[in-house]
């Protein structure tokens, strides 16, 4: 760790409506897929950290689940309420506060945010995010316009994070407003996440990219077993816990093809994420109302 006196650390939440890029911004921010990706909402759950460490700074961030106002808030689970405090522990945490909107629209969701936001406005640094889907420059004036007057904030930077367009003007900005002290992270940590939970979310995400509707919020993957076969590959065991007996056959497929096709192309990435041949085991099991019980959150690994 370091100690130099002029050294700059500190925590970064970054927060938004559900499907504004705050996964894909920490990835690129990080240099290392460390959140998983997907278009259905709430596919973040716990506040994950990613860190970025240079020669005489460090800015830890955090992503965190996408908010929505509580008119929207129809499914008030443990899960769901779960979530809603990792947002505001992230928030009260912070030392910098990331809030990303799309740079092509302002939602109610984004002024309901902003509101919850406006004692925390000198720390706050609004996000446009996708200015690469803008067909001109010009299209983003009159929504800077709109929010330096409805989103108040210390500054405001548009980028895209698909593209890494302006992360220079962004870090500028996240780094100038930590506070001195020393790191948090040694230089070579990315993630404070170990290689199970990473796992279990790599194959949650390529079950979130194949099932539909209410499915997705009623499963989640839990790693079994790790360790090596007798073939000297990464050996892993995983179940698929659905809430619903009629949840289980959409997760497996007609004749099995949902489930081959998840575990194939999690397979793809974890031979990435390991740099070695990889053998992986998924079975599908039903566990009801898991989302909603204090006591099966936290066997499944929840921080409650």
């Amino acid at each position: 760790m370091t100690t130099n006196k002029t050294f700059r650390c500190g925590y970064v939440a970054i927060i938004g409506r559900p499907n504004v890029g705050k996964s894909t911004l920490l990835n690129a921010l990080v240099g290392e897929k460390v959140s998983i990706v997907s278009s259905k909402p709430h596919t973040t759950r716990h506040s994950i950290l990613g860190v970025l460490s240079r020669s005489s700074e460090q800015a830890v961030f955090v992503d965190t689940p996408g908010l929505q106002s509580a008119s929207k808030a129809y499914k008030k689970s443990v899960l769901h309420r779960f979530m809603a405090r990792t947002i505001n522990q992230a928030v009260e945490d912070a030392d910098v506060i990331l809030m990303v909107i799309e740079a092509n629209r302002l939602t109610k969701d984004d002024l309901y945010l902003g509101q919850l936001l406006k004692d925390k406005k000198e720390k706050t640094v609004l996000v446009l995010n996708k200015v690469d889907m803008l067909h001109s420059k010009s299209a983003l004036l009159p929504l800077l316009d709109k929010v330096s007057q409805q989103l108040p904030s210390a500054a405001f930077v548009p980028v895209s994070a698909v593209k890494e367009t302006n992360f220079e003007g962004l870090t500028h900005e996240i780094f100038s407003r930590l506070p001195l002290g020393p790191a948090l992270f040694p230089k070579d940590i990315l993630t404070d996440r170990d290689d199970r939970f990473r796992i279990a979310e790599i194959i949650r995400e390529k079950l979130l990219a194949l099932v539909h509707k209410e499915v997705p919020y009623g499963l989640t993957v839990e790693v079994e077993h790790l360790g090596r076969n007798e073939e000297d590959q990464c050996l892993i065991h995983a179940v698929i816990w659905v809430e619903s007996k009629s949840h289980k056959p959409i997760v497996i497929g007609k004749g099995g093809r949902v489930l081959k096709e998840v575990g194939q192309a999690a397979r793809k990435e974890l031979i990435e994420f390991f740099s070695d041949r990889v053998h992986l085991e998924l079975w599908v099991k039903i566990r009801e109302h898991w989302s909603d019980s204090e006591r099966e959150l936290k066997k499944l690994g929840f921080d409650l």
